[in-house]
């Protein structure tokens, strides 16, 4: 940490690739896989690397970018419902689509069966706050987080966040009984006949009615049979491998090995492009401003359109690291 915080690039490359997992893994489950998670965990681990000197006790450096992560799911989601009337139609685009969110990447990463498989699709019925404390709660289940780092990450004291734990575990619970009673077979023909008129997207009232159906119907009594409590369930699972998209987040701050002890510094560092950025130590980029995020996105032929966000976000955070690695050493 001491050498990350020193500016060493080969120690800052280390700490994405032992932390994006985890940032990763929170963010998708907090945004329930919405086509922004890349973005936010990029944005998470470059503002967790732009403050690296801020951190004045390094052991903390886990607690400190959970923080940071809570921090950006935060502003994404007063972002999303700051977003004008107009712009609705062009958001939905932004959403993931049936089949390709962080529940079924979860489901099919981990391989999971039974009640666990279960446990991972209840995050769709629940409510935004609900699913951003399950995903540290989830964390901490697996051993990957302690309740003291949860506190700290949704800024409550110990007592307030075990209330806060219990509360969302006992929507949990309902959700869980909604994914029971909709994956029965056969379904009960009184609930298939009621949400012949559902669009077959959750919402917080038909959380309340399909869970209602779970608990009052005779025909399908054992919805709530054999329900093992979801710590247990979780206990030993791993994490979710971060996206592909992501994976070359890392690396990129040690670009051809810039920085690793008892490696001589190269003669021509390159970037992904192929532009040399640094001959013999010398900045190459000297006597001109770096491009502009937007112009960095049309010089390399990104589309400047919303479809293309992903894209030019891609192309700052590499922008970025590249800086990072011309610096002088």
């Amino acid at each position: 940490m001491e050498a990350a915080q020193a500016g060493a690039l080969w120690a800052q490359d280390e700490l994405v690739n032992a932390y994006l997992p985890l940032v990763y893994n929170i963010v998708g489950r907090a945004l329930n896989g919405h086509a922004d998670v890349d973005d936010v965990v990029q944005e998470t681990m470059l503002s967790a690397l732009g403050s690296l000197s801020s951190l004045h006790h390094p052991a903390g450096f886990r607690s400190w970018v959970v923080a940071i992560t809570m921090n950006q799911i935060r502003d994404h989601r007063h972002k999303q419902q700051a977003t004008p009337a107009g712009s609705v139609l062009l958001d939905a685009c932004d959403m993931a689509g049936p089949g390709a969110d962080f529940v079924d990447l979860t489901i099919l990463c981990l391989g999971l069966e039974g009640q666990r498989r279960e446990v991972a699709g209840a995050p769709r019925w629940l409510d935004a706050d609900d699913r951003s404390l399950l995903s540290l709660w989830w964390l901490e289940s697996t051993g990957e987080l302690s309740r003291t780092e949860v506190a700290a990450a949704v800024e409550l004291s110990a007592q307030h966040t075990a209330v806060r734990v219990q509360r969302m575990k006992a929507q949990l619970e309902t959700a869980r009984l909604v994914v029971r009673a909709l994956s029965a077979t056969p379904l009960c023909a009184r609930l298939d006949h009621v949400i012949g008129i559902w669009n077959g997207g959750p919402s917080p009232l038909w959380r309340k009615w399909i869970a209602r159906h779970a608990r009052d119907c005779e025909v399908r009594s054992g919805h709530q049979a054999g329900l093992v409590p979801a710590e247990r369930l979780l206990v030993g699972l791993g994490l979710v491998p971060a996206a592909a998209a992501l994976t070359g987040l890392a690396g990129l701050t040690a670009l051809n090995g810039a920085g690793k002890p008892g490696r001589s510094p190269p003669t021509a560092l390159r970037s992904s492009e192929g532009k040399t950025l640094i001959r013999n130590g010398t900045d190459a980029w000297a006597g001109r401003p770096p491009a502009r995020p937007q112009a960095q996105g049309r010089m390399h032929g990104l589309d400047p359109g919303r479809g293309g966000r992903r894209q030019r976000r891609t192309a700052e955070v590499r922008h970025h690291l590249e800086r990072v690695a011309a610096r002088p050493r």
